[in-house]
């Protein structure tokens, strides 16, 4: 029950928080038994990483359901991997920390909120059945804050990093006229990556081979591949089994679609090297569009925008708009007045009116809150890079793409591909540069 109740996806999270993605989907805890001794096996950058911990969450990662269906991997190297996995994630929320990012407990609330909805359930329920699962309420709040601040981290960090110019998205058109690539066909591949750093030396890069050559192996003896995902890959969306989702061939990587394009459903990929890392491709789905698709949904929303400072917190700019909302619904005010009285966009003088908006032209984390609202519909306070929002729903409709519209589409599927590379990228230098000292157990 855990396991489905903890089952978020990158865009689950985009409710909460900046997502991410290459933001991962949030584990479970594991309320696995103390051991006899304790002891730091790892020092990051003077904070401790104790033999409990990675015990702990090696016990998740091994009663995850499709690893206990499988035989079980070596224990050794599972911990190793564990032990590095949590390695880079107290880097990155040392770095959120020294930098000021926190998050409060209204955030805390309303990703536990989400998570019940998705699960069609209270929250009350969602606690009693984690408590059954042997996870405290304090342990579940942790890892969704700690969750929430890596999500929050990633985006504040890559967004400088990507940037798209005329040029590239020209290009981008350019090839996709000429390409002998259908754009109409669809793949959703499934990947396991082993990272390789950028500075590794011959003999690193021969023994991260060595491990994608073994998991390349299980995988084609049959093992189950999103347990193997779980399991191995280091790329950030293993919470989906490592799927990277249905999309035109045309927003996959050239050495991707070589490597996939003569398999079938469920066929397994040769060793793919890119500058990440080694691959392992699985080929989730194909399907051909009979005509390409010209027609998007697009929506028209207003928003106030409260963005943050010293002298208003993120709790304050939550109090003020959960105000603004209960006012609204109780008739005793209009919400284009209060945008225009309140809110700090640009947007302000027009009611906080938006236009209309194709798919990818707001960040993620908005445009995942108001994908889900009704025409009419308010939200409730979101946090983006820019502040706190309220959204409204005005309208939606469907219209056919115009030349600007597919330049836009254009120049958010190379922001996409980009912002995950960096990711990679990102994630590898500030491993690289944080004091880790691995510690052997005491004798």
């Amino acid at each position: 029950m855990t396991h489905r109740l903890m089952a978020l996806t990158v865009a689950s999270l985009a409710l909460l928080s900046p997502p991410t993605s290459p933001a991962q989907g949030l584990p479970p805890a594991t309320n696995a038994a103390p051991q006899a001794v304790d002891y730091i096996v790892a020092v990051v950058n003077s904070e401790p990483i104790t033999n409990n911990e990675v015990h702990a969450e090696l016990q998740r990662v091994m009663q995850h359901p499709a690893l206990q269906q499988q035989p079980q991997p070596d224990a050794r190297e599972l911990a190793r991997q564990v032990l590095e996995r949590l390695i880079n994630d107290k880097v990155q929320l040392q770095l959120a920390h020294d930098i000021g990012i926190r998050v409060d407990e209204a955030a805390i609330n309303q990703a536990e909120q989400a998570i019940a909805r998705q699960n069609q359930m209270e929250v009350s329920e969602l606690r009693r059945r984690l408590t059954l699962d042997g996870i405290s309420l304090n342990q579940f709040r942790s890892q969704l804050r700690n969750q929430i601040t890596l999500t929050r981290l990633r985006e504040r960090e890559l967004e400088s990093r990507v940037r798209v110019s005329d040029l590239e998205v020209d290009q981008y058109l350019r090839e996709r006229q000429s390409s002998t690539v259908t754009p109409t066909q669809e793949i959703n591949l499934a990947q396991i990556l082993i990272a390789v750093p950028e500075a590794a030396t011959a003999e690193q890069v021969l023994t991260l081979q060595t491990r994608a050559q073994h998991a390349l192996a299980r995988a084609r003896a049959g093992a189950d591949f999103a347990a193997l995902v779980n399991e191995l890959s280091d790329a950030p969306d293993r919470a989906n089994g490592g799927q990277l989702g249905l999309r035109t061939t045309d927003r996959y990587p050239p050495l991707f679609l070589e490597a996939t394009r003569d398999l079938g459903v469920g066929n397994i990929s040769e060793l793919v090297r890119s500058d990440a890392g080694f691959h392992i491709l699985k080929v989730v789905e194909k399907k051909t569009a009979a005509t390409p698709s010209l027609i998007i949904t697009q929506s028209r929303a207003r928003h106030i925008l409260l963005r943050l400072s010293p002298e208003l917190s993120e709790a304050a700019a939550r109090d003020k708009l959960s105000e603004f909302k209960r006012r609204i619904a109780a008739g005793q005010a209009d919400f284009a007045a209060l945008a225009r009285d309140n809110s700090q966009d640009g947007s302000a003088p027009q009611g906080g009116d938006l236009g209309w908006a194709s798919p990818g032209m707001f960040v993620p984390e908005f445009e995942a809150v108001m994908n889900q609202l009704a025409p009419g519909q308010i939200s409730e306070p979101l946090v983006s890079r820019f502040g706190v929002h309220l959204i409204q729903l005005i309208e939606r409709r469907n219209v056919t793409t115009s030349l600007r519209e597919q330049r836009d589409a254009a120049r958010a599927l190379l922001h996409e591909k980009k912002r995950n590379e960096a990711y990679v990228t990102w994630s590898q230098d500030l491993r690289a540069r944080a004091y880790v000292e691995l510690r052997e157990p005491p004798r």
